[in-house]
C-alpha cells in the first residue's frame, strides 16, 4: 500500500527496526519503538520559558486525559508521567484493523529543578492536551548565600 509522505513512514522502517540490521539505535530504545513506533523521539515535546517570576514549562500530551497525567517532585527532580490507552484489539464491532499506528503505553520525562524546590511552589494546569507548570525562580538572596559557600580556585 502506498502511503503519502506526510505520514512520515518509510518503506525501510520495518527493515531497519530489525536488530540484525540496526544493532545500535542511538535515539530511542526498543521499548520506545514498540510503544510509540518511529515517533518516540518526538513524544512529550516540551517548551521551557523564563519569566520574571520563574519558569513556565509546557508539555504537549495529545490524546492523554488529565486523570492519566502525574507530576512528582522527588530529590530535586520534577518527573512528568502520562499513560495513553488506545486499545490493542485486533478487531472491533465495525471490522478488523489493517494497520495500527496508535499505541497504548506510558511515557515520562524528568527535569532537575534543584533540591530547594518545594512541592507547594509548583503549580500545574492541563488544558487541551497541554500540561503547563509554573516554577518559581530561586530567591536572589539564596543564590548569593550559595555563592558564599563556594571555594575559589587559584
Amino acid at each position: 500500500m502506498l502511503m503519502p509522505s506526510i505520514i512520515d513512514d518509510n518503506l525501510f522502517d520495518d527493515w531497519f527496526d530489525d536488530d540484525f540490521y540496526m544493532p545500535y539505535v542511538p535515539d530511542m530504545s526498543r521499548v520506545d519503538k514498540k510503544l510509540y513506533g518511529n515517533k518516540a523521539a518526538r513524544e512529550m515535546k516540551t517548551d521551557v520559558k523564563e519569566t520574571d517570576q520563574g519558569y513556565e514549562v509546557a508539555v504537549d500530551l495529545p490524546g492523554v486525559k488529565k486523570d492519566d497525567v502525574t507530576v512528582e517532585l522527588n530529590d530535586g527532580y520534577l518527573t512528568i508521567s502520562a499513560k495513553k490507552n488506545v486499545g490493542n484489539d485486533k478487531k472491533d464491532k465495525n471490522g478488523k484493523y489493517i494497520r495500527r499506528e496508535r499505541y497504548s503505553g506510558t511515557m515520562s520525562r524528568s527535569f532537575y529543578v534543584g533540591k530547594d524546590m518545594k512541592q507547594e511552589d509548583v503549580h500545574a494546569a492541563f488544558n487541551d492536551g497541554i500540561l503547563t507548570l509554573q516554577l518559581p525562580k530561586k530567591d536572589a538572596a539564596k543564590q548569593i548565600e550559595d555563592q558564599k559557600h563556594q571555594i575559589k580556585i587559584a
